[in-house]
């Protein structure tokens, strides 16, 4: 049966599955939903309007079927109150600012916004506080966190190489890439480089990752991975394969851009070493946000010898200083402990005022209650999709895992080829947002902070409308 408008009932009386009353009842039931009015929708004449000010003669219009947030959040309702306080503080108070603290002001001092933030942060990904930092950006992030953590030896004289997937976002191949150069290596030596077996089915299945790493395992000096893939959306096996990866004495870091504010990770139960994210997606902190990373606390411990202080290598910056004698400027670095010993720049508290906003709203729940909520999403969009394809065959297929243990908020369609720009151009007309990623895949994610189930009816109904438009000058 295709997506109904209306609300049917199935034969035994109940809500029929591929209705919007069956989409809306889920709506209704979920104690999660009400976490949508913490953020502003875009309205389908916001994204059609010529300018950022709205007309007075515009007539009211409804919200848009926002499913990207696996490429921007959406914006926080309270981001502009936060913004609107870091601005008063800054305006009022200057340079005194950075150590005033305001009984009425939602932010600390400047000197400490980031240490609020990290504190914040630590439960989404499952860290202890002192393992979090909020800093710079993703693929600086990963270049701080690689220059501490791989040291290679010389070429064949023990290990040296990365392990990587083959299609790897490129931001982090560029970054390994350049790592294995800094150290006058040869990339097309120093990268071992992971690929699917079948090109058709993008995936690549744990057994196949810890065969890897057991073939290479004496030359690799570290692995860096994603914690879910960009373009199939798989969520990898952090825990097994950071266990595999330490069985064999090897460092091993994540990239969790796609994965951070999505999945319920746990990076200190599950031993990881490092890891870096962008605030920018899943967290909705606005473009080119704040980053985090990730630092075991075993490497963020600081021994003093006497007055000479012992820690693991990083690059250093004052940010990362003793926050107690940093202002002394005795330039005698001492780390502080944990990964905010890895900060070398102050940080802009315009930008983490954004990052708070979010941050406060994932705080009113929890990561293991979004992930549940996240998997009735897709498994319900799953659902329509199947029922598309019964009607359909052929028309597109799900190389995201099935498993949904194995997927995190994003499934990605590949369509038949020659469908994708028609479709797209369908789907934006009628004011629903994806992204697409040439030649035929586009990506659907249901956050599960504020999209609703009606959100994914009306997607996939869209959806099959674009497609049977767009498969007409083909079958004509």
């Amino acid at each position: 049966m295709a997506p109904q408008d209306t609300t049917n009932t199935s034969t035994d009386g109940g809500l029929d599955p591929f209705s919007r009353g069956y989409a809306g009842s889920l709506d209704e039931t979920d104690p999660l939903s009400s976490f949508r009015f913490n953020f502003h929708i875009p309205t389908l004449a916001d994204l059609k309007r010529p300018t950022l000010t709205k007309p007075p003669e515009e007539e009211p219009s409804k919200p848009c079927t926002y499913l990207c947030g696996n490429s921007l959040g959406l914006q926080p309702i309270r981001t502009a109150d936060l913004i609107n306080a870091f601005l008063t503080q800054w305006r009022t108070r200057a340079v005194t600012g950075h150590f005033t603290d305001l009984p009425d002001s939602p932010l600390p001092p400047f000197l400490d916004i980031d240490d609020h933030a990290a504190k914040l942060m630590a439960p989404i990904v499952g860290a202890v506080e002192a393992e979090v930092a909020v800093m710079g950006s993703l693929t600086a992030n990963l270049h701080f966190l690689m220059s501490s953590f791989y040291r290679p030896s010389k070429k064949g004289e023990g290990r040296w190489k990365i392990l990587l997937e083959g299609k790897a976002f490129p931001s982090d191949h560029y970054a390994v890439e350049s790592q294995i150069i800094h150290h006058d290596l040869d990339p097309a030596e120093a990268m071992v480089l992971l690929e699917p077996t079948d090109s058709h089915i993008p995936i690549l299945p744990t057994k196949q990752i810890l065969e890897t790493i057991d073939k290479h395992a004496s030359e690799l000096a570290l692995i860096l991975l994603p914690g879910i893939q960009f373009y199939t959306g798989q969520y990898f096996d952090i825990q097994t394969i950071t266990a595999h990866a330490h069985s064999h004495g090897i460092l091993i870091g994540w990239d969790l851009a796609h994965a951070a504010g999505n999945v319920d990770v746990k990076l200190h139960d599950w031993d990881v070493d490092f890891a870096a994210w962008c605030t920018y997606k899943y967290l909705n902190s606005g473009p080119g946000a704040m980053a985090g990373i990730f630092v075991n606390e075993k490497f963020g411990k600081v021994e003093m010898e006497g007055s000479t202080p012992k820690f693991w290598p990083r690059l250093t910056g004052w940010w990362g200083d003793d926050k107690s004698t940093r202002f002394k400027m005795t330039n005698k670095f001492v780390p502080r402990p944990g990964a905010r010993g890895y900060q070398l720049s102050n940080p802009s508290a315009l930008d983490l005022a954004a990052v708070v906003a979010s941050l406060q709203v994932f705080n009113e729940t929890t990561m293991a209650e979004l992930r549940q909520r996240s998997l009735r999403l897709t498994t319900y969009l799953e659902q329509l999709l199947d029922g598309i394809t019964l009607r359909h065959p052929g028309i597109f297929d799900i190389i995201t895992p099935r498993d949904p243990e194995e997927r995190g908020a994003q499934l990605s369609i590949r369509l038949a080829p020659g469908l994708l720009d028609n479709v797209l151009e369908h789907l934006e007309h009628q004011g629903v947002i994806v992204d697409e990623r040439k030649p035929d895949v586009i990506r659907v994610a249901p956050a599960p902070l504020y999209n609703f189930f009606v959100d994914v009816f009306h997607f996939c109904q869209v959806l099959e409308e674009a497609l049977i438009k767009a498969s007409e000058p083909l079958t004509t």
